[in-house]
């Protein structure tokens, strides 16, 4: 177990500490918005009206709402709450700043990967739909074997994400009601049971009705706070800007860790370049691939524009006597106590917590089964993944393991080198059909 750590640390230490894969998906997200002529914001209006039109009814595949639902799932989950608090704790309020720029650019590259993933996708005798990474290395560049090794890297890195998830919910509830982490992961596992086994699996129904209500629930308290505090809210905004730029903090290094850490935060929290979101985007019942990919597209910017945004709002309207000096998730906690008062704060936040984590292990158990899909057909595959799913969430419930950590990291590491070496050569395909796209829909008055 010991040299496992030793080469997971060795390989995190260059990919995320010599910051190799926040160069290569901040250039893609560069490089993308560039070659797609801004896609993200010619598109935003036509983005929110594709996501409302009513599909026509599919029972073998998901809508594409639902396929927003299910993406969106696993990115507005603890990552949306501890990497914004991680975001604040190191880099300021400034790091928030390069959290948007991040999302902006990123929303670029998760239109082209999202794109190639319905181009290339396959479907089965029952007409259901499967795509993503695995299938567009498979079926676009002819790498089957590239196409393996991302679903092996996926496990990996899925594996530590449902435990530090399951751990985030267990540790709250603890804190909240002092329920036992066992009785809590014993729970949760069952939860996820039901939902992913039986007949048919019933994730993409649960996500898009939990989704919205989190989100609504979620979105409505924090509104509250800013009412209560909007005399504030302009310095804050003033805050953000200063400090993104170092004007408080002077020039020199400073400045240079506010930028990584907003942008090392973005870069977690919406998973553009992952490859993970493709695998939902895929299954979506849509007339053209351009249109999940316009989808996808929207969810970066729901996730760091307002769930992020909601998040730091929340910290950064809180006395500074309170926080000083706290970090991680008691800094969020005690900002939420200071607005809400400290009884219903800490309730508030383990039932959000609870709602964002348990659509996240729902996501993931989504993404899980396209991949597994790709290594074999026979049910037997499904079935030892939605096990294996489900002893990571209950083995992360009842215990902390910082190696979890660093697994994720090391699996996400490698999920985007790959995803990204077929998305890279493919791209010619994305921009061809958004051109094509772009062509009927102005020819139908479509914006």
């Amino acid at each position: 177990m010991l040299i496992l750590e030793s080469i997971v640390n060795f390989f995190n230490s260059i990919l995320w500490g010599k910051n190799i894969l926040v160069v290569l998906l901040i250039f893609s997200g560069v490089f993308f918005t560039i070659k797609t002529n801004f896609v993200q914001l010619r598109f935003l209006k036509h983005m929110v009206e594709l996501l409302t039109t009513k599909s026509n009814e599919d029972k073998e595949n998901l809508s594409p709402f639902q396929a927003f639902c299910i993406s969106t799932a696993t990115r507005v989950g603890a990552g949306n709450l501890a990497g914004v608090v991680s975001a604040i704790s190191i880099g300021g309020a400034g790091a928030i700043f390069w959290m948007w720029v991040v999302a902006f650019l990123g929303a670029a590259t998760a239109f082209v990967e999202t794109t190639l993933a319905l181009i290339f996708r396959e479907q089965d005798k029952n007409g259901q739909f499967f795509g993503g990474p695995c299938f567009f290395l498979k079926n676009g560049l002819g790498k089957k074997s590239w196409g393996v090794a991302f679903v092996i890297t996926g496990i990996i890195c899925w594996a530590g994400v449902l435990q530090v998830v399951s751990n985030s919910v267990t540790e709250s509830f603890n804190v909240a009601f002092n329920i036992s982490p066992i009785t809590i992961s014993i729970l949760l596992t069952l939860l996820a049971a039901i939902v992913i086994f039986g007949k048919t699996d019933k994730t993409a129904k649960v996500l898009d009705k939990v989704v919205p209500i989190m989100a609504v629930l979620y979105l409505g308290i924090v509104f509250f706070i800013i009412i209560r505090n909007i005399n504030l809210l302009p310095s804050v905004f003033s805050q953000i800007i200063s400090e993104a730029f170092g004007i408080r903090q002077g020039i020199g290094g400073t400045i240079g860790a506010v930028i990584m850490q907003g942008v090392k935060r973005g870069l977690f929290s919406n998973e553009a370049g992952t490859g993970s979101a493709p695998c939902a985007a895929a299954s979506a019942n849509v007339s053209h691939p351009v249109q999940q990919g316009l989808i996808q597209s929207l969810g970066v910017f729901v996730d760091t524009f307002v769930i992020c945004t909601a998040t730091a709002l929340v910290m950064l309207l809180t006395k500074p006597s309170v926080i000083n000096g706290l970090s991680g998730m008691e800094l969020l906690q005690k900002s939420f106590n200071y607005h809400l008062g400290s009884i219903f704060g800490e309730i508030f936040v383990a039932v959000i917590l609870f709602l964002f984590c348990f659509s996240t292990l729902l996501g993931i158990c989504f993404y899980g089964k396209v991949n597994v899909r790709f290594l074999t057909e026979k049910e037997i595959g499904q079935t030892l993944f939605k096990i294996f799913a489900l002893s990571m969430i209950f083995l992360g419930g009842i215990q902390q393991n910082i190696f979890m950590w660093n697994l994720a990291d090391f699996g996400l590491a490698l999920m985007t080198i790959i995803n990204l070496s077929g998305v890279f050569p493919l791209s010619k395909f994305a921009f061809d059909s958004l051109k094509e796209y772009e062509k009927k829909a102005f020819t139908a008055k479509a914006f």
